[in-house]
């Protein structure tokens, strides 16, 4: 072959690589626009993705979450290897929200739809999004087994030849506190995983192949070379880090081994605590899912993300440790834990590239699920579950102040005020910037915000607590400052443990501010414009000023 048609074939190549991602783009907003629960259409909580024969994930939509995409890229691997391809028809679609095959928990459905083309399989299409109620003690940490949760739905046909399963549908529809928005999401999915195969049909037709094989070889070798060359960046050798949480009846240690070698990178968990009681552990694949997206965010970032980039991180951790629970533990909750690993692995990263690693922030994104209290059910009210998201600040980067009230690492976007009292009976009072909450640093951390709500209709409801950062808050890097840690409250009562049930009664306001990120560098080296901008800002105190920066008026 001459090196003019070497040339012009690789281009060919990059020119379908590039429609795969818009392909995969389109899947994801199809998803957003049919979606009912605010979680999905408001929130972006999901992933959609293209998948070669081999079940090797190929490209994915970049709205998403690391916990959906990455935990995604291993479950289509199981479902093809359950189902085998000579027994699929056109039009069938697969599902799962098995914990430990698709994202690691029951509420988030994996859907895997087989791309026809000149009546052969020639690739998958996938996604997956959080859906707000399937029975159970639901979205909260309070179960003690998986069976306390909700339904578990085995890997089965969801749509056989294009006829939905309509028994399946009516079965999770009779165990759901919220039967029409989870059957207008789990449609939504569907059209998701449509819209994904017609437009990767008619890119087989369009640039006349006859499968993927070849193009999927180009994509993974090409982003495996990539990514090994951007570890090759990073010095070799062992490092080592701990983050204490919160934890439920006992604080937790999380431990981390980061070995760094010319073949990739083990991350290792041995030393982390054992599981909880209640629904805070983690499956090692969502675990896994975060850790590989902070390895990734530092190590060659520009490479797409799909089965050649992810193959040169391996994430280990012995059974039965909190970060890699094993079946029955509960896990509804296993985001609150499994979105601390990225700060966990930025402590080992920290060691090898000093420069280069944001302080702590808040990570866990302060997920509120509510639900109509069981007397309301009683009396003949009405009956309602909706989860709210909101996040706190992330930690300062070695050259910029962190980003207040942003979604990291989870990407899910804060619940907006008017979609939020139009979908759910509460009213939102307040909501605003926390003042003083990111830490002091030459960088200032994020800052975490304050919100106050309470019923909109007179009845009680219930908040499912399970946040961290409430006792042990966002450590600054480089001399910076601890952020503010976390807070919820009825009213002007106590503080509330950062996990468990609470009541909230007529006429009462709930109340939570979400922590603040660690500031980096030492705050006497911050600029004075930058100081008196957070002042005329109002996003520090004069007090603040004086105090941890030394500012004179």
């Amino acid at each position: 072959m001459s090196p003019e048609t070497t040339t012009h074939d690789r281009t060919v190549l990059q020119v379908m690589w590039n429609r795969l991602l818009a392909i995969v783009e389109e899947q994801g907003q199809a998803l957003i626009r049919a979606a009912f629960s605010p979680i999905v259409r408001e929130c972006g909580d999901i992933s959609a993705g293209i998948f070669d024969l081999q079940g090797r994930m190929l490209a994915q939509a970049v709205t998403g979450t690391p916990g959906h995409i990455n935990t995604m890229a291993e479950a289509v691997k199981h479902l093809r290897a359950r189902f085998h391809v000579q027994n699929m028809k056109p039009g069938d679609i697969y599902v799962t929200n098995d914990p430990w095959l698709a994202s690691g928990h029951l509420n988030d459905f994996l859907l895997m739809m087989p791309v026809f083309y000149e009546n052969r399989v020639i690739g998958f299409t996938s996604c997956t999004s959080h859906l707000v109620d399937l029975g159970g003690k639901g979205m909260g940490p309070e179960g003690t087994d998986i069976f306390d949760e909700g339904l578990r739905v085995p890997p089965c046909k969801l749509v056989s030849e294009g006829e939905i399963n309509a028994l399946l549908l009516d079965i999770v529809k009779a165990n759901s506190r919220e039967p029409i928005p989870v059957e207008g999401d789990i449609y939504a999915l569907i059209a998701c995983c449509e819209a994904g195969a017609s437009r990767l049909a008619r890119m087989m037709e369009e640039f006349k192949l006859k499968d993927l094989d070849r193009l999927a070889n180009h994509i993974i070798d090409t982003s495996r070379r990539g990514t090994l060359k951007a570890v090759a960046q990073v010095p070799a050798g062992v490092y080592r880090n701990r983050l204490i949480v919160d934890g439920y009846e006992n604080e937790i240690e999380l431990c981390a081994t980061l070995t760094v070698s010319a073949d990739g990178i083990t991350l290792d968990y041995n030393g982390t605590s054992q599981c909880s009681r209640y629904g805070i552990n983690v499956p090692l694949n969502y675990a896994t899912a975060y850790s590989v997206f902070a390895m990734r965010c530092i190590i060659g970032p520009d490479i797409p993300n799909n089965a050649g980039s992810l193959d040169v991180f391996r994430v280990i951790g012995p059974k039965g440790c909190i970060l890699n629970a094993q079946p029955p533990a509960p896990v509804a909750m296993r985001h609150t834990l499994g979105q601390m690993t990225p700060d966990l692995v930025f402590g080992c990263l920290h060691q090898a590239l000093p420069e280069e690693i944001p302080a702590e922030g808040a990570s866990a994104m302060y997920d509120l699920p509510l639900r109509s209290a069981p007397e309301v059910a009683r009396a003949g009210g009405d009956v309602f579950a909706i989860e709210f998201c909101h996040n706190g600040g992330t930690g300062a980067r070695p050259n910029k102040d962190g980003l207040s009230a942003t979604a990291y690492p989870s990407g899910v976007l804060g619940s907006q005020v008017e979609i939020s009292e139009s979908v759910a009976p509460v009213l939102i009072k307040r909501r605003e910037l926390r003042k003083d909450s990111g830490g002091a640093g030459k960088y200032r951390g994020g800052l975490g915000q304050s919100i106050e709500m309470e019923s909109a209709n007179g009845n009680a409801f219930i908040l499912f607590l399970s946040v961290e950062r409430v006792k042990y808050p966002a450590r600054g890097r480089a001399g910076g400052d601890h952020g503010m840690p976390g807070r919820i409250r009825v009213g002007d009562g106590p503080d509330l443990p950062s996990k468990g049930e609470v009541l909230v009664k007529p006429g009462e306001t709930l109340v939570f501010e979400t922590p603040g990120g660690g500031g980096f560098g030492l705050p006497n080296d911050r600029l004075r414009t930058s100081v008196e901008r957070d002042l005329s800002d109002e996003l520090i105190s004069e007090e603040a000023a004086r105090n941890l920066y030394d500012w004179e008026c």
